[in-house]
């Protein structure tokens, strides 16, 4: 089974996904007129008016904060120890480019679930790549392919893998055995997942600005101290993706593969952009102004901020030590926190323990959140195996905390990839919409209106959607 697992996740990952992603950002980034940097001001506007306008539902500050909690774990921390220790810094240069064409593909996703969002049985918005399969393409079966996929990879291995590096960071820096990490994490996911959506979002808006700030400002620091050393870390990963670094070792070609699959791999593990789980959070949210594109602006920095800034502050905490050292056994979490220990003294261990704390955690319920919300779609929205669910969900922490993962993370990587599959296709499919809903949007601001959705306008896209939402 894990040699099968490995085949098919190498196959997804060395090959399909790659070219996949890829295609799908340029497309979308030429669509949209390189909307990413071109209207990088006005989705930082939009950000700033968030908090306002949710009469209903939740605000998109809140859609965007628990999207960033799903987004900001052990990807940004571990994950990109991981990338640089087998990809070499070159990985961190195809993170930043996954990422950065990828806020279109997040645009795009994300403006799709606001369009077919539903309301379920507690009067919640719900919505996501699955619902925009259903009624968008009525392909209800891709729907179901994708929840089932997301439900094991998120709800359950992912939670698991967060679980896992909180367990292992704390035994470092507190000599807190594993079992007891593991009974902590899920006594509090338990208070909070049994609480419901609007506690999920409320717990992300306040814990997720607080946590990455923190971070970020050790990482300032430590690049303030070692300023003289950032020109050569910036050539430092840009030879290494071109492969420079490695023409005299005749390794060009194997060296920027590595680096170019380790980079996307982890990039996408850590921004998700394209893979149709942050769109889950994205269409929860009563978006200011109450147009779907508004949601697609939000989310488009979500992706920014989490690889861009906070991929980038990790990278620069190992790049500027010597800790990265290939076939040293030493990485993941434990590189992270060994180069800021050295950066900074012992303290940096438990720093990183209690950073990796807040990040994992956070995550931990974010993404019950989005396995919550395909659950529903496999059940019509009713609420009939939730609590059994939250249950799985719980001891899925606790075994993550104790046990070895080996090849449940090889499975994760698998349904991660076929999430990311299905989801690309359905995007392509929808296209047309994406693009009508941009143009709709921009051609209100242009002419000083607060743009407003108005589902009349578009008798083919009308005839797709929920009748409950839109036609208000």
């Amino acid at each position: 089974m894990a040699d099968v697992l490995n085949f098919i996740s190498g196959l997804l990952w060395g090959h399909v996904l790659i070219y996949l992603l890829i295609a799908a950002g340029l497309f979308f980034t030429l669509r949209l007129g390189f909307i990413q940097f071109r209207q990088f001001p006005y989705m930082v506007k939009v950000m700033a008016n968030s908090r306002s306008g949710a009469n209903e539902g939740i605000s998109s500050f809140q859609a965007f904060c628990t999207s960033l909690a799903a987004r900001v774990g052990t990807g940004n921390m571990a994950g990109v120890a991981v990338a640089l220790y087998l990809g070499g810094a070159g990985a961190i240069f195809w993170m930043w480019l996954i990422a950065l064409i990828g806020m279109a593909t997040s645009f795009a996703e994300s403006t799709l679930a606001q369009l077919y969002k539903v309301k379920d049985e507690d009067g919640n918005y719900r919505g996501g790549p699955a619902y925009y399969m259903e009624y968008g393409l009525g392909k209800r079966w891709m729907g179901v392919l994708f929840s089932v996929c997301l439900i094991l990879a998120f709800g359950l291995v992912f939670n698991a893998v967060q679980a896992n590096s909180i367990a292992a960071a704390f035994e470092v820096a507190f000599n807190v055995p594993k079992y007891v990490m593991g009974i902590i994490l899920v006594i509090g996911s338990a208070f909070i997942i049994f609480g419901g959506l609007k506690t999920i979002s409320r717990f992300a808006e306040l814990v997720v600005p607080f946590m990455a700030l923190a971070y970020l400002l050790v990482a300032l620091y430590v690049c303030a101290i070692n300023y003289d050393l950032l020109p050569d870390v910036f050539m430092q990963i840009i030879y290494s993706a071109m492969g420079i670094e490695q023409a005299g070792a005749g390794a060009i070609g194997y060296a920027v593969m590595q680096a170019m699959i380790q980079g996307i791999k982890r990039g996408l593990f850590s921004n998700e952009a394209g893979m149709g789980s942050a769109a889950n959070a994205a269409a929860t949210a009563t978006p200011n102004p109450n147009h779907p594109a508004s949601q697609g602006y939000v989310q488009m920095l979500g992706v920014f901020v989490d690889t861009i800034v906070i991929c980038s502050a990790t990278a620069a905490l190992i790049l500027l030590s010597n800790q990265l050292v290939p076939g040293s056994g030493v990485t993941g979490i434990a590189l992270t926190q060994a180069a800021l220990v050295q950066h900074v003294g012992e303290w940096g261990a438990t720093f990183i323990a209690i950073a990796i704390l807040f990040f994992a955690f956070t995550s931990i319920v974010a993404n019950y959140s989005y396995a919550e919300t395909n659950l529903m779609f496999l059940e019509h929205n009713h609420k009939h195996g939730i609590f059994i669910f939250r249950i799985c969900v719980l001891g899925m922490v606790m075994f993550g905390a104790v046990g070895e993962l080996g090849v449940i993370w090889t499975m994760a990587d698998v349904s991660m990839g076929m999430m990311a599959i299905v989801n690309v296709i359905a995007l392509f499919m929808l296209s047309g919409f994406v693009i009508w809903l941009y143009k709709d949007y921009n051609r209100q601001l242009k002419a000083g209106i607060t743009p407003v959705f108005n589902a009349n306008e578009h008798s083919k896209m009308k005839e797709t959607l929920p009748k409950d939402i839109w036609f208000k």
